[in-house]
């Protein structure tokens, strides 16, 4: 996910994502990317928070909602009508 961020902010995905690995690795856990600065900076002082529950659940649905998608295309390949001449 934070790569794709990156991307799309028009950073350099590579250079962010290994200072916020080393930032996590060295420590500090309220580590993240700051898209307006383009840095990693520390969300707690940013007032930014998310719930690790919020984002399981969110993965959770999504593979789910991707998994229907793909039953349903197997329910609507049915045998074709057989045609009268």
């Amino acid at each position: 996910m934070p790569t794709i961020i990156c991307d799309n902010a028009g950073y350099d995905s590579a250079e962010l994502v290994s200072n916020l690995r080393s930032a996590i690795s060295n420590g500090d856990s309220e580590a993240g990317l700051n898209m307006f600065v383009g840095k990693v900076d520390n969300m707690k002082e940013m007032g930014i928070t998310e719930c690790l529950r919020v984002k399981e659940q969110a993965l959770a649905s999504a593979t789910e909602a991707a998994e229907m998608i793909l039953r349903v295309d197997d329910i609507v390949r049915c045998a074709p009508r057989k045609r009268e001449g």
